[in-house]
């Protein structure tokens, strides 16, 4: 028996494509409508309250 014989590679190729049909008609039920549900976006965070002491000014300033 060679390696690469024709009656291998059809061989294969059948199991191939047999398994791949079994997958995808396991799969199918759950394909229905939406592939994925829809993204929300998260509410923004209101930063807290800044003070007069963490107020930035430039240098020799007051």
């Amino acid at each position: 028996m060679r390696l690469l014989s024709s009656d291998l590679i059809r061989n294969f190729s059948v199991g191939f494509v047999v398994g791949t049909l079994l997958v995808v008609g396991a799969n199918a039920q759950s394909w229905g409508g939406e592939l994925a549900s829809p993204a929300h976006a998260a509410q923004l965070a209101k930063p807290p309250p800044v003070g007069a002491d963490f107020v930035i000014a430039a240098e020799g300033t007051k």
